[in-house]
């Protein structure tokens, strides 16, 4: 029987998200008698593999959601010992916390972990070759999950946005209100992500494995690794137009090669992800990239965000 999950990263932009679902009323039947227990920095350090295994050991935690990341790409060339201990110390505790108590890890991984130099959409058993600082920590953490959970879900994600903290979304919108132009790469290209549709993804899967808690049937659940983003194909100079459509349309956005904004990190130019597998796993429909987007504004006008 499941009865206490634990949110780690819950100040971020995905625990967040998941913070704000699972605080309705309405919650889904198979979290309604669940502990939640949401965790940032400050109520559990993860990068403390005794301070993990206690704090899961002592609450009886059966299902571990790691929304916790170090994702200042640039800022990880820098600062790559902090980087590591966030994106692959912190996992491979988590990890063995979770075998130690026979709970499920669910890990959220990165679209870095892709060179981007490939023309097809990634599938999950696809070469890894991180091409930043950022990009390899997080091919570590992922590896000290498969290797020490026994029961885990990895999900690879990509260009999260959400009405929460800071992100590319809320940047342009921003700045298409206070410019009359902008420049934006168009040779980069992969798919947003709105945080809530992810949130609602993992919420579903924690379901779906409750589930098969109860009926004593969990050595059958599809554990592996999966991709989620949102449907469809954009730039990141296609994604600013549609953020300023929908904030102050008389902002002019202008594309420009990657080449005009030198960064210390490589991004992959192509990181588009497949998602075939964790739809036709768990029955999920993932809706397009611009409808989560007005969706997204939607939210923030009728919450005032």
């Amino acid at each position: 029987m499941v009865s206490n999950i634990l949110i780690t990263g819950a100040n971020g932009q995905l625990g967040s998200e998941l913070k704000f679902l699972l605080r309705r009323e309405n919650r889904t039947t198979a979290f309604k008698s669940a502990n939640l227990f949401y965790t940032d920095q400050e109520e559990l350090d993860i990068t403390d593999l005794k301070a993990v295994e206690s704090f899961v050991k002592t609450n009886s935690i059966s299902i571990i959601i790691n929304c916790a990341a170090y994702t200042a790409v640039d800022r990880a060339e820098d600062e790559p010992e902090l980087c590591e201990k966030v994106n692959s110390l912190a996992p491979r505790n988590l990890a063995k916390a979770a075998k130690d108590s026979e709970a499920l890890l669910i890990h959220i991984s990165t679209d870095y972990v892709f060179d981007g130099n490939g023309p097809l959409p990634y599938k999950e058993s696809d070469t890894r070759e991180p091409k930043s600082v950022y990009g390899v920590t997080k091919v570590k953490g992922e590896d000290a999950v498969i290797k020490l959970a026994e029961r885990y879900i990895i999900i690879r994600t990509s260009w999260l946005y959400s009405k929460y903290g800071n992100n590319f979304v809320k940047i342009i919108s921003k700045l298409s209100c206070e410019k009359p132009s902008l420049t934006v790469v168009f040779d980069q290209i992969g798919t947003p992500t709105h945080a809530t549709d992810l949130a609602e993804t993992i919420i579903e899967i924690c379901s779906q494995y409750i589930t098969k808690i109860e009926k004593k049937s969990q050595a059958q659940f599809p554990y592996g690794v999966y991709h989620y983003s949102n449907e469809g194909v954009c730039s990141w100079y296609d994604f600013a137009l549609d953020i300023a459509a929908n904030s102050c349309n008389e902002c002019k956005v202008l594309p420009v090669t990657s080449e005009k904004f030198p960064t210390k990190a490589k991004r992959p130019p192509y990181s588009v992800m497949d998602k075939s597998k964790i739809k036709n796993t768990f029955a999920i429909t993932i809706p397009h990239w611009r409808e989560s987007l007005k969706h997204y504004f939607n939210s923030i006008e009728i919450n005032n965000y």
